[in-house]
């Protein structure tokens, strides 16, 4: 299956009452969908087993994308309304639901078989970069594990580049905030979901053993055009 991230615009059709500006006769949502894997639910395997990648990516992605167009639509039309009270109310559902969406599908990309390339460790610019800013590879590793582990509930750790700074930083988001929400400069390198379900069926309750074996799996080399991309 080809990764891809589909847009579908869908138009709205507002029955207002009276005379309205020209701007709000035709309002348009632009939605987002599900997107495909690259590869297998079980290409992972033995690290990340076929049944939670599936669950996580059939169930719980695409309830993100679900709930996040609802709640586009619904602000679209209380923008209309000139609702200021359920504007606001929407945010938190635009912010979950949203930030899962985004989350999910960097996630997706930071996974690769081994039998493509999963697991082999940064090679060039951000191999040397790591190297700079945490000391080895091996320190990095060991800094996200610590820090994923640590965190406490539901959440992501991430390899962020500071792309003002032009610094390499792990940071942890809570629940499904995207790294942006941690500062407009970080751009996400990896991203580790952290929540239950990203483990819980292979893992149990034994986080860090996910931790350490998801590093089997990753895909640096997305992660090394990523960061030369955004320096270019």
């Amino acid at each position: 299956m080809a990764l891809r991230t589909l847009a579908a615009k869908k138009t709205l059709s507002l029955a207002l009452g009276g005379a309205r500006p020209l701007a709000a006769a035709a309002r348009g949502v632009t939605t987002v969908a599900l997107p495909d894997l690259s590869y297998d639910f079980g290409a992972l395997e033995p690290a990340i087993s076929g049944e939670i990648m599936r669950l996580h990516h059939q169930k719980h992605h695409a309830t993100y994308v679900a709930n996040y167009n609802k709640a586009l639509e619904q602000l679209d039309a209380a923008i209309a309304k000139g609702d200021a009270s359920a504007v606001v109310q929407l945010q938190g559902a635009i912010k979950f639901n949203g930030g899962g969406h985004v989350n999910h599908s960097i996630f997706w990309k930071n996974l690769k078989p081994i039998s493509e390339g999963g697991g082999e460790p940064p090679h060039g610019k951000l191999g040397w970069a790591i190297d700079e800013d945490f000391g080895s590879f091996e320190a990095l590793v060991k800094k996200m594990n610590a820090e994923g582990a640590a965190l406490q509930g539901s959440g992501w750790v991430w390899l962020a580049l500071d792309k003002e700074a032009k610094k390499l930083l792990v940071e942890t988001t809570a629940n499904q905030d995207p790294l942006v929400t941690k500062g407009a400069s970080l751009v996400p390198l990896l991203g580790i979901d952290v929540w239950e379900h990203a483990y819980y069926l292979q893992y149990k309750n034994v986080r860090p053993d996910y931790l350490n074996n998801i590093w089997k799996v990753m895909n640096w080399k997305y992660a090394g055009e990523v960061y030369e991309n955004v320096l270019a």
